[in-house]
């Protein structure tokens, strides 16, 4: 197709929105006055690992870009501890005023909530100074929308206009709403200071509040996402996969943190749980032990019931990443391939060359002449795992906004957003990647791999849904993996072996 014809056809695509001359003319005129507006705020944050307390705060004061702007605006007119009180209050409105009014006295807090209004309005025109109108009031609480308006856009220094200006503010406080607009206007402080939100990957995993993280960014009013592997091996358990499903739990389990999985998603751990202590009923586990060891709140037993929990996902885990390996010999993984390499009798494995002993040879689920078959129970075990991670309502939503707002990068103000890395050769050149024969630039691997993904989860082509959800997981632990970035993930030299040389991660 020449430019000729390709112009035409956005010419008519452009007709059905734009259906007439003063439409066409208007929007020219809109879009030409937005290029000219200051340059909005643009708010990265990165590696997040499901640490919600802490990301609402950053959310919350703009990477401290809030207390920037109070020092802007009121420099020489407020005391330094005033200005930090400003800010905690924009930061935590509602629990801020309750512990500040309950110091003033009665009488005293028509006065003080004044005060504190004119201040936030005064922030409010600041921070709005990058917007249009109709952006702002886009983004302004349906109950006070008129009012916020008002203000916003009246001069209460014009001498006509103060007697109005000062009254708007009374009637707040005397129908008993300035608590509620005080709470409103530091919401939209809060939005206004940051017209982006770039979150370069890792939302996911070691902390618990992953899921709530999650909810908040689909309220948040922009944003986009550039997938981490921790982001994308949630996505492929979403999808269906089931060493996604696999990788998932035994993290979650590592670092203690069940509450993303059980409280988050509804997903249940029990008939895990019944089968791990009826298969390792004799186990200890000591290389099983979650970072809730030192917990004083979970019982001896209950961590006993982790530690086999633990292990026994570990083994299921192996078993069906060696299958997916196995399955796609352009992985080029076959060192991962560890369950063949354990010599079960002498209790050894031979890896890199290098044979050491294990720390933990208690396999009763392993068939050495067949080590990646699943026992009848671990299949079922695990395809029950898939139906509860298929029918999770809220990770289903939150797969969905991952997939719509994200990729495995952007480009962004003529920046390259993206988590990993990019494969480059020892002489700092770009390396391609060949798969199925066909050598790929960097920018055509990348296309490739978000586009397979995006099928594992959304295709219904069987063949094409079961190969995106395998490059889902190579894409959480490949070895060329553009969002892992190391050669291997050395889980099981972590838990079984003692030798520095073969567990080392490169």
């Amino acid at each position: 197709m020449n430019n000729k014809v390709l112009k035409k056809e956005y010419l008519n695509l452009l007709s059905i929105q734009y259906p007439t001359i003063a439409k066409a003319s208007s929007e020219i005129i809109n879009q030409s006055a937005l290029l000219n507006l200051p340059k909005g705020t643009e708010h990265f944050v990165s590696d997040i690992h499901g640490e919600d307390e802490a990301f609402n705060h950053v959310l919350k004061n703009g990477s401290g870009s809030i207390k920037i702007k109070i020092d802007e605006i009121f420099e020489g007119t407020l005391l330094e501890k005033e200005k930090r009180t400003l800010a905690t209050i924009i930061y935590y409105p509602k629990q801020k005023l309750e512990m500040l009014l309950d110091r003033v006295e009665p009488e005293d807090q028509a006065e003080w909530l004044s005060v504190l209004l004119f201040r936030l309005v005064k922030m409010c025109r600041y921070a709005s100074q990058k917007y249009t109108r109709s952006m702002i009031r886009k983004a302004l609480d349906p109950e006070f929308a008129y009012i916020i308006e008002e203000l916003l856009h009246e001069q209460e220094s014009i001498e006509n206009k103060v007697e109005y200006y000062k009254s708007i503010i009374e009637m707040i406080i005397l129908t008993d709403r300035g608590e509620a607009f005080v709470i409103a206007l530091c919401q939209l402080i809060q939005q206004l200071v940051v017209s982006h939100l770039h979150v370069i990957g890792d939302i996911f995993d070691r902390g618990a509040g992953a899921h709530t993280i999650m909810d908040r960014l689909i309220g948040y009013h922009k944003v986009d996402i550039q997938w981490g592997n921790h982001d994308i091996v949630w996505m492929g358990a979403a999808a269906g996969s089931l060493a996604c499903i696999a990788n998932v739990i035994r993290v979650s389990l590592r670092y203690a943190n069940m509450k993303t999985l059980e409280n988050g998603y509804g997903i249940s751990m029990l008939a895990l749980g019944s089968f791990a202590m009826e298969t390792y009923r004799d186990d200890p586990c000591h290389e099983f032990r979650t970072m809730a060891e030192g917990d004083r709140s979970l019982s001896t037993r209950e961590k006993l019931v982790l530690a086999r929990i633990h292990k026994a996902i570990t083994i299921i885990q192996m078993k069906v990443e060696g299958q997916v390996i196995k399955n796609h010999p352009e992985y080029n993984m076959d060192d991962r391939l560890v369950l063949e390499k354990i010599d079960y009798e002498k209790s050894t494995i031979t890896m890199d060359g290098i044979t050491c002993d294990l720390k933990d040879s208690y396999f009763p689920t392993i068939d050495p002449s067949r080590p990646y078959s699943l026992t009848a129970q671990e299949e079922s075990l695990i395809k029950d795992l898939k139906r509860s991670f298929l029918s999770s309502d809220k990770l289903q939503e939150h797969a969905k906004f991952l997939f719509s707002k994200g990729s495995v990068y952007s480009v962004i103000n003529n920046n390259l957003l993206y988590h990993g890395c990019v494969l480059m050769n020892d002489d700092m050149t770009f390396r391609n990647r060949t798969i199925d024969g066909v050598s790929m630039e960097p920018k055509e691997y990348l296309d490739y791999a978000d586009k397979i993904a995006r099928q594992g989860y959304f295709s219904n082509c069987p063949i094409e849904r079961n190969n995106g959800q395998d490059m889902m997981w190579y894409l959480w632990s490949g070895k060329e993996s553009p969002l892992f970035g190391k050669d291997k993930m050395a889980t099981f030299e972590r838990y079984f072996t003692d030798n520095s040389r073969i567990k080392k991660r490169k």
